[in-house]
């Protein structure tokens, strides 16, 4: 799966460096993040079991402890870079048109996908890139509309940051108009924490 990962970064013609749009290193400098509160253990998403049953060798992790990634104009070069590609090069399809089902999570390997799918391989290449896995956490949130929508949270020592499809900048998580809902544990990607008000509903996110 990897490979499948980087062949499609190669043939869509990613680069490692020098692509950037939005804030400058020293812009990036001057941002002021802070944290989200995490509540209690949270039902994972159905979306993310699926993948795990077909991709079981990526979720075969051990806990480990907390890691933040260490916020600096470098690092925050690699995160927009990611993004920006990501977002410039897979076009969001829905998952009905996509795959026949109201909610698969998996790689865009065709070159196309939605919410969770640009999630997924955002994460999967800043972890090339030597981001730890346990500051790269995929979150649920709901829209303006109340709808669900999935985001890569990006928790650093200087605060968390969201990677969103749906946007080009990467913002701190107080500066997006979402309600966040509950996302990957730090220690262990397949443990969820709710964040804010419990939610006992399943959540399908859709965009």
């Amino acid at each position: 799966m990897f490979k499948s990962v980087a062949k499609l970064a190669v043939v869509l013609g990613i680069v490692t460096g020098g692509y950037l749009v939005g804030q400058s290193p020293t812009e990036a400098q001057s941002l002021k993040a802070s944290y989200i509160a995490v509540g209690a253990s949270a039902l994972v998403p159905y979306g993310w079991v699926d993948f795990c049953n077909r991709y079981a060798g990526e979720c075969a992790t051990k806990p480990m402890p907390a890691l933040d990634v260490n916020f600096t104009p470098q690092s925050f070069k690699v995160i927009k870079r990611i993004n920006a590609w990501v977002n410039s090069n897979i076009k969001a399809k829905a998952d009905n048109d996509h795959w026949g089902m109201v909610d698969r999570w998996d790689y865009p390997t065709d070159g196309y996908g939605d919410c969770e799918d640009f999630v997924l391989l955002k994460r999967r290449l800043l972890m090339e890139e030597g981001f730890p896995r346990q500051g790269l956490l995929v979150t649920v949130v709901k829209d303006e509309r109340g709808d669900g929508h999935a985001v890569l949270t990006v928790k650093t020592n200087q605060g968390e940051f969201i990677l969103d499809n749906l946007v080009e900048e990467v913002k701190p998580w107080s500066r997006v108009p979402y309600k966040f809902v509950k996302r990957q544990s730090q220690s262990d990607p397949n443990l969820w924490v709710d964040i804010g008000e419990e939610t006992s509903a399943p959540l399908v996110v859709s965009r």
